[in-house]
């Protein structure tokens, strides 16, 4: 409880974690506050379906909240009068305002995880996919990183929840902006999970490499991280992981 994990990709699509956290937390008891910005929800829900979970049942029974990021978009931009209507502001207002403030998303997610007096699930658990899409959205770096900052507080800190994020990286981009969010959080993260496409290029096989990182010294001071790296194959319902050249197909 009261962790924050980073899910960082970089050359390759991360996706596969987000599904297994979403499904690992709603089939645990936890009230999950799911922000999608990057796919529709019956892609999500097309997915935990086959890891055993639904996601509709989940949402009829209040255990997940899902934002839909693409829905909201096309609200703002072509429905302003529905939204006026509902009486809630957008948590992606500041799409359609000049300033760059995501106080309105935090409220959401503040919202959507504070227990209510009958609630009886175990714990609150925010899941974002993907956190570089708000940059692509327009909003300040610095924006986003103030959002994670208050989710950390009022989640971890004061709900004793846990926050998974991910986010797209590529060190040889030009995209500064990202990389600085990235960088940040990285300094920030109890666990991260660092999925990288092979050097190689692609392999039937082997279809990319994951980099576990226990943030032990935001603990203590004198200790160095804990770092294991395996290799990972993507199958219909599972992932395959296996310790670096010891792939089945090699051996």
């Amino acid at each position: 409880q009261g962790k924050f994990t980073l899910l960082r990709d970089t050359r390759t699509d991360g996706s596969f974690l987000v599904h297994h956290f979403l499904s690992f937390y709603l089939r645990a008891g936890c009230k999950v506050c799911f922000v999608a910005l990057l796919q529709s929800f019956s892609h999500y829900n097309i997915v935990a379906q086959k890891l055993g979970v639904s996601l509709t049942a989940a949402r009829e029974r209040g255990q997940l909240v899902f934002l839909e990021g693409l829905k909201s978009c096309l609200d703002l931009f072509f429905g302003e009068e529905k939204e006026e209507q509902s009486g809630q502001p957008s948590p992606l207002q500041f799409i359609s305002e000049s300033a760059s403030n995501l106080k309105a998303l935090f409220d959401f997610v503040q919202t959507s995880l504070t227990p209510a007096s009958d609630d009886s699930w175990k714990g609150p658990v925010l899941l974002v996919d993907d956190l570089s899409v708000l940059l692509s959205l327009g909003a300040a770096p610095v924006a986003v990183l103030d959002f994670i900052h208050y989710c950390r507080v009022a989640v971890c800190s004061q709900l004793k929840g846990n926050i998974v994020v991910l986010v797209h990286s590529n060190e040889e981009s030009e995209d500064e902006e990202n990389e600085l969010v990235v960088n940040s959080l990285c300094h920030h993260s109890d666990l991260i999970l660092w999925v990288e496409g092979l050097a190689t290029g692609f392999c039937k096989d082997v279809h990319g490499e994951i980099k576990i990182i226990k943030r032990v010294s935001l603990e203590l001071m004198a200790e160095q991280d804990h770092v294991q790296i395996y290799q990972y194959k993507i199958q219909d319902k599972n992932v395959t992981f296996f310790a670096r050249g010891l792939s089945a197909a090699v051996l």
